[in-house]
């Protein structure tokens, strides 16, 4: 049964998420689809990671398994692009892999990137790809900030109420604030991320930013093991899954 890796981008403004859901189309769902529309075969596609409704990606990773051995990995590709129009999903690549690699459980680490855009006038061209922040976002602080949660830590102020890990200690491997102009970009690397995670970590560092917390309040704010002692969830939109990372 060959096995095939997927390499994918998205806009994950008109889904409730990657997971298959009964209250609207996911990305999961419309690859399956796809899939279904040029083989026949009914297939589950898993991914590496489950983003929510609004998040998007630009390197998300996903496998599949068809029973038939008559499709080469570039006829996959432009299958599956073909049936997914017009979604806003495309496969990037495709390749065939050993029946050991999995999307989700190889993985290694996992990278985001949130984007803040820090201007008073509103979004035009970033809108749906970036949270509008109009007060002044001191990204020094920010960065101090974030260097508080790098390691491995109890989580449990940064995941969402309805987080379903079996545990809240997570090694977080990056997280670094920088200014581009009127961008302020939060990238965060990890072997795995608690739900919620990196949104409320980004909603924690703009407070800093703002000048309402200091950087030794986040730090407080980890230690005590407590979602409402941390900040607010940022919103969906300014976040993207920029790649997965495997074994060599």
């Amino acid at each position: 049964m060959p096995r095939f890796r997927l390499t994918l981008e998205y806009d994950g403004a008109p889904f409730v998420g990657w997971q298959r859901q009964d209250n609207g189309s996911s990305i999961q769902g419309a690859l399956e689809d796809a899939v279904h529309a040029f083989s026949g075969e009914r297939v589950e596609v898993a991914g590496a990671g489950r983003t929510d409704t609004g998040v998007h990606a630009e390197g998300q990773v996903a496998h599949i398994d068809l029973a038939a051995d008559r499709f080469d990995a570039r006829t996959v590709m432009s299958a599956i692009n073909a049936h997914l129009r017009p979604l806003p999903v495309a496969v990037l690549a495709a390749e065939a892999v050993a029946d050991g690699f999995h999307a989700r459980f190889s993985a290694t680490w996992r990278a985001y990137r949130y984007v803040i855009v820090n201007r008073g006038a509103p979004l035009a061209l970033d809108a749906g790809r970036a949270w509008h922040v109009k007060a002044a976002l001191d990204t020094e602080a920010m960065n101090e900030g974030a260097a508080r949660l790098i390691g491995s830590h109890d989580f449990t102020s940064f995941r969402a109420t309805h987080c379903q890990s079996a545990s809240a200690i997570k090694t977080l491997d990056l997280l670094r604030v920088s200014r581009h102009g009127e961008r302020v970009v939060v990238e965060a690397r990890a072997r795995s991320f608690l739900h919620h995670q990196v949104r409320n970590m980004v909603g924690t560092l703009k407070l800093v930013g703002e000048g309402k917390w200091s950087p030794d309040a986040v730090t407080a704010a980890l230690r005590a093991r407590d979602r409402a002692a941390a900040g607010p969830t940022a919103p969906a939109e300014g976040l993207t899954l920029v790649a997965v990372g495997y074994p060599a």
